[in-house]
């Protein structure tokens, strides 16, 4: 309906401008007319006030063309505002604002296409929280959430402004990195150093503040640890969905031999 609308205040405007160019032009030849008289006859009086009236009109046109022109704006900048808002809500976790499941699979086809042309490995790492739900349980979903959030921010911290960081339900994030190394050898390296700095950094104390009502500020510590699974890919010799799924296997792989570990999938295996 809104964009319906702006339509036709895009077509109101060029026939507004154009009444008013048609109207000017009229009083132009009016008052061209008045100035070759040496006397005001009364045809020279009606003349003067027809001169006048179109004056008024044309006016209240530039008024009219204005108030189209606001109201043009005005629409424009709701649907800008109402693209923006359906793209974040596709494409982006509400809590976290990370990348959401859609977009990281996007990211991760572009990562593929960029690998068959370098011809270098890219890795997706799939981390689980091995400590959230006790926080749920004892302290309230919002205890969770902020949790959730500070996660977030501490993976975005750890990589690239190139790489993706994605949340994509619960407490399951992904983290993707692109261009590696042509050597599988030296892409296992650069991505196991990625992978430790994150285990490192998501195993420091979070510490976590809100405040309830009354303003009473309430402070919560909590240890949490992750078990991180790492799949390499290059070119499109697997799927999106299966280079996950391998990055998956190997997080339930580092879950089974104790949690707060780093374990790869093997191609081979």
């Amino acid at each position: 309906m809104s964009e319906r609308l702006s339509k036709n205040v895009e077509a109101s405007v060029p026939a507004l401008q154009a009444e008013i160019v048609r109207l000017n032009k009229i009083i132009q030849a009016l008052m061209n007319r008045a100035e070759r008289t040496d006397s005001l006859r009364g045809s020279d009086f009606n003349l003067i006030h027809a001169t006048i009236t179109l004056e008024e009109q044309v006016r209240r046109r530039t008024m009219e063309l204005e108030a189209a022109k606001l109201e043009n704006e005005k629409i424009t900048r709701d649907l800008r505002e109402s693209e923006k808002q359906i793209r974040q809500l596709a494409f982006y976790d509400t809590l976290t604002q990370l990348a959401n499941r859609s977009l990281l699979t996007d990211r991760l086809k572009q990562a593929m296409d960029a690998s068959a042309r370098s011809g270098c490995y890219g890795a997706v790492m799939f981390l689980d929280l091995d400590n959230f739900k006790p926080l749920n349980d004892m302290h309230g979903h919002h205890a969770g959430d902020l949790l959730l959030i500070e996660v977030g921010s501490r993976l975005t911290q750890c990589v690239r402004g190139v790489d993706t960081v994605a949340r994509i339900g619960g407490d399951e994030f992904v983290v993707m990195l692109g261009e590696l190394d042509q050597d599988y050898g030296s892409s296992i390296e650069r991505s196991g150093i990625v992978a430790e700095k994150i285990r490192a950094t998501l195993a420091e104390p979070y510490i976590l503040t809100r405040t309830m009502e009354g303003g009473v500020v309430a402070t919560v510590e909590h240890h949490c640890t992750a078990s991180i699974g790492v799949a390499l890919f290059i070119d499109h010799q697997a799927g999106q969905e299966d280079v996950l799924k391998w990055a998956d296997l190997a997080m339930y792989q580092a879950k089974k031999e104790g949690r707060n570990i780093i374990r790869y999938f093997d191609n081979a295996a």
